[in-house]
């Protein structure tokens, strides 16, 4: 009645529920795909226990417990794991290590329900390192395709019409430039490298010959994808698609001011909108201030206060586009040109827009 499940495999490519029995402290740090955290201790008394187990041993730090979570408390923690599995009859329950925290709460469940559960044999521990072990490029069959080309090119949405796309800047919640920050926080690095896993294994599962991936620098925003397996995305062949400058800057226009801004004003209860998004992107010209130049620096600045000057007297967005102009055509342009001359040789096939999603769609129609 108190068994315990290693089949991690079928919980990624079911993405089953899972209850966090873990202290909130350690769930913020780091947990899994559709996990819910409903601790056994709060952050405090997981703090009297661990001292308890270090100065008097385990089974006094177990009745420690016992006497901490008790009446009314102990019934209300039971009750929100029961009606979570009232609601999702499949999940399964785990600790650090699977171990007391976890049978516990089975045990608990099963005095008040009479029905057993499963656990996460060797719990968050046990399936990270399978989570992580699933990220070594040796144990991904498919091969990186990956899709280049200039700032603005709408790459992203294009890959987003392919099953067999990995969506590395939707997992890190960025949109993978020095203006790419959302309104919501990117995810801790442990749960980025979890999610990211979680896609890996489910794209292997479907036998996919290539993975479809954008060409990314290995830190997306805070997330970074780890070295070993960025260099086997860096191995892939290139795909380039061309796109006229004036597209471009219609993309990237409705993507960083636009939509950008609407994010921001939804978020407004939160203290956001217009001015929380201003700050943003100074803060984000800030930052690329020496890699600008002063002088083209202080363009593009002086472009943005008037613009937002424009918009908050007339509400006109146009104005954007010139600041917008500025960084496409004379920073991220002669960048990656720079970066797509010297990655000429890995390209496998470049043209426009309909002629690359041609191209892609052959491609991730093939399997292994």
């Amino acid at each position: 009645m108190f068994d315990a499940t290693a089949d991690f495999k079928k919980i990624v490519l079911t993405e089953l529920p899972l209850i966090d029995v873990r202290a909130p402290i350690e769930y913020e740090k780091g947990a899994f795909l559709n996990s819910v955290n409903l601790p056994i201790m709060n952050d405090e008394e997981r703090r009297l226990v661990g001292i308890c187990y270090k100065e008097k041993g385990n089974e006094e730090a177990v009745n420690l417990g016992n006497k901490l979570i008790s009446g009314s408390l102990k019934d209300q923690r039971i009750k929100d794991w029961t009606d979570f599995l009232a609601k999702h009859p499949q999940a399964l329950i785990y600790c650090f290590r699977g171990g007391q925290r976890s049978r516990i709460s089975q045990k608990w469940i099963y005095e008040a329900t009479g029905q057993p559960t499963l656990r996460l044999d060797g719990g968050y521990k046990a399936f990270r390192n399978f989570l992580i072990d699933a990220l070594a490029p040796d144990n991904i069959s498919s091969s990186p395709l990956v899709l280049t080309g200039y700032t603005g090119s709408g790459k992203t949405d294009l890959l987003l019409e392919f099953d067999a796309t990995v969506d590395l800047e939707g997992l890190a919640n960025h949109r993978g430039s020095s203006f790419g920050n959302q309104v919501n926080t990117q995810p801790t690095q442990i749960n980025f490298e979890n999610n990211l896993a979680y896609r890996v294994i489910q794209h292997s599962s479907k036998a996919y010959k290539y993975m479809l991936l954008e060409d990314e620098g290995r830190n997306i925003g805070r997330s970074y994808i780890p070295k070993e397996l960025h260099a086997y995305f860096k191995l892939g062949e290139l795909v380039l698609v061309h796109v006229d400058f004036d597209i471009r800057l219609e993309n990237i226009f409705d993507e960083y001011v636009i939509k950008s801004q609407l994010e921001y004003e939804k978020a407004s209860m939160e203290g956001c909108g217009l001015d929380k998004w201003a700050s943003v992107i100074s803060n984000s010209l800030a930052k690329i201030k020496k890699r600008l130049g002063g002088e083209c620096y202080a363009r593009a600045s002086k472009a943005f206060e008037d613009a937002l000057l424009s918009q908050k007297n007339t509400g006109d967005l146009t104005l954007h586009m010139v600041w917008a102009g500025i960084l496409l055509k004379e920073y991220y342009d002669p960048m990656y040109k720079y970066q797509i001359d010297n990655k000429r040789e890995n390209i496998v096939f470049e043209g426009n827009t309909a002629e690359v999603r041609e191209y892609l769609n052959e491609k991730s129609s093939l399997y292994l």
